[in-house]
């Protein structure tokens, strides 16, 4: 199916070998939009097994190309992987999103997910 992805929805093109890989692993659910078998939009994510709190789902993208844009997708989209992350056990569901991303902070709210505030993100390369 990431075939015909529409250039321009991803960061990057989808790297078949990738893509098998992160589903292969069975902890993680991508789930994409299609108009005529191209896709369009996609959000992916993975359980998060803890030993001392519930199984969560972090949703770590959702994307939808700019020509398809408010359309309510991406609202489908989040629906559709809660739905899974609720079938694979978890209790809750979350995201990260940058302060001035007006769209996703909007949806976002809009489904009724509670903000946090006091986060600070980190990100080291492993190279």
């Amino acid at each position: 199916m990431l075939d015909r992805v529409r250039p321009g929805t991803f960061d990057h093109m989808p790297d078949p070998d990738r893509v098998w890989s992160f589903l292969a692993t069975r902890v993680n659910e991508l789930v994409v939009a299609l108009d005529q078998g191209e896709v369009v939009g996609f959000a992916f994510g993975t359980v998060m097994m803890r030993p001392d709190k519930p199984t969560a789902f972090y949703l770590d993208e959702v994307g939808v190309h700019e020509d398809y844009r408010r359309q309510g997708i991406a609202r489908r989209l989040l629906a559709r992987i809660r739905e899974l992350a609720r079938d694979r056990g978890c209790e809750s569901f979350w995201l990260g999103t940058e302060g001035d991303n007006a769209a996703a902070l909007a949806l976002y709210r809009a489904l009724g997910g509670r903000e946090m505030s006091g986060v600070s993100v980190f990100e080291w390369d492993l190279d």
